[in-house]
């Protein structure tokens, strides 16, 4: 896969929810990793797609989950 899109979306839950967001996260196309940390966070993915477009459907898709609360999403070149 040629990537030219990667994207680190930093992510804050409901409490007790950040194990849950990241297992939903895994089943989104693009996640290809997903990660529960500390600090001002609460889970810390990364999604790699070939299009702004489809990492605009994966980024919408994470923003549905129900027990996020706030994203903040890091595009990289």
């Amino acid at each position: 896969m040629s990537t030219s899109v990667v994207a680190y979306v930093l992510v804050v839950t409901e409490v007790g929810k950040e194990h849950e967001v990241v297992k939903e996260l895994l089943n989104i196309n693009g996640v290809t990793i997903a990660q529960t940390v500390y600090g001002e966070f609460d889970v810390v993915s990364k999604i790699e797609c070939n299009t702004l477009q489809s990492l605009d459907e994966s980024i919408t898709k994470i923003r549905k989950i129900q027990s996020i609360i706030r994203t903040m999403t890091l595009i990289s070149g």
